[in-house]
């Protein structure tokens, strides 16, 4: 096993190195980027303030002025046309733009080896600090919403297992695919119009995941503010994640009860409960389980964005998702890249769980 964990990790490199790669390749293409947008709010055409940009002072504010002495008319960023050319020069030095793509990029995965992501380009911060202070959100949203899925969903599944083809299976499979089909944003706006205020109940808080009081909370009640805080946006995330581990976990539970062994226990007249939680529970729960490193992904990536900008959690997410408007590049690469490490690690924690669940796997007679 300790031969195959370090193939892992060996592949991860190339593999990390690979979605950099593809990822800064497209973005050389996009059209925009941080030199056009620090001279649209230059012009006072973005929303953005001019005092984001923390470079050049009033200097470079009366070059952008359009008219201004020597003001270019041709530019290679389409954005930043009719600015003077020493102002486009001082921004590309800036942003590490007056070097060529290829040196840029190495020079940036060198610098990520070590987790030196630089600094913003529109935040006066860091950009590892600004991680570490919305990583957690994030972690915490995707880590409750994937103990939630399984919590509800395993019972359920071996419910509808044992009562396959009755009323109970028919109705409960109804809900699951409906509760699946409902949008998680849609659903989240409902939940705000009925429970936070918006023309029903105000039960619930609207934003963050604590109170602004919560430093003056004792701890039980801190914890509780916390969960208070989470019920609608994993509720909101959760109606929709229901599904898929619900009928794995019952046609799993199907398939094993089906095999001769089951037969034979029957036979030998064990009950019923010790015949399902005895021998089939530990086969049949081999995928469900194995699979909380992937559904964990799953919540963490594909969740956390929409959710977070809806209930205005100050997650990763919307860190990534509001870089990437800003044309934030220094923020942008250094998101992916945690995203992508976590998302490798996840999956080789997958692989170990199989083999936690049944020894019978053994990952040192395969190649990786």
């Amino acid at each position: 096993m300790a031969a195959y964990i370090l193939r892992r990790f060996a592949l991860m490199i190339p593999t990390l190195f690979g979605i950099m790669l593809v990822s800064f390749t497209i973005v050389q293409f996009l059209p925009g980027g941080p030199i056009e947008r620090i001279a649209a709010q230059m012009r006072g055409t973005d929303a953005g303030a001019t005092a984001s940009f923390s470079g050049g002072g009033s200097d470079i504010a009366q070059m952008a002025q359009p008219g201004a002495a020597g003001a270019s008319t041709d530019s290679r960023y389409g954005g930043a046309r009719g600015l003077d050319p020493e102002l486009v020069k001082e921004l590309e030095k800036q942003f590490g733009f007056d070097k060529p793509p290829a040196e840029r990029f190495f020079s940036m995965i060198k610098n990520y080896l070590t987790f030196d992501f630089g600094k913003s380009y529109f935040r006066d911060a860091s950009v590892l600090k600004l991680i570490k202070e919305k990583l957690p959100v994030s972690i915490s949203i995707g880590l409750w919403l994937t103990l939630l899925s399984y919590a509800v969903s395993i019972p359920l599944g071996i419910r509808k297992a044992v009562k396959d083809g009755t009323k109970f299976d028919i109705w409960t499979s109804t809900a699951v695919i409906a509760g699946h089909a409902i949008p998680a944003f849609a659903f989240a706006i409902l939940l705000i119009v009925l429970f936070a205020g918006g023309s029903v109940f105000n039960w619930f808080p609207l934003r963050g995941l604590s109170s602004e009081n919560a430093q003056q909370l004792s701890w039980p009640a801190w914890i509780l503010d916390y969960f208070w805080h989470l019920v609608l946006p994993l509720t909101a995330m959760g109606i929709s994640s229901f599904a898929t581990i619900t009928f794995l976990t019952k046609n799993s539970f199907l398939d094993e009860i089906r095999k001769q062994y089951v037969m034979t226990a029957r036979a030998k007249g064990l009950t019923e409960r010790r015949v399902l939680y005895g021998h089939v529970f530990r086969n049949a729960m081999l995928l469900v389980i194995a699979g909380f490193p992937s559904a964990f992904i799953g919540a963490f990536f594909s969740g956390s964005i929409l959710i977070e900008n809806i209930f205005h959690l100050d997650g990763l997410g919307l860190l990534s998702f509001e870089s990437l408007i800003k044309r934030d590049y220094a923020v942008v690469f250094a998101t992916l890249y945690v995203y992508s490490c976590i998302g490798l690690l996840l999956n080789l924690l997958s692989d170990l769980i199989y083999t936690w669940i049944d020894p019978r796997i053994d990952f040192e007679t395969r190649e990786v």
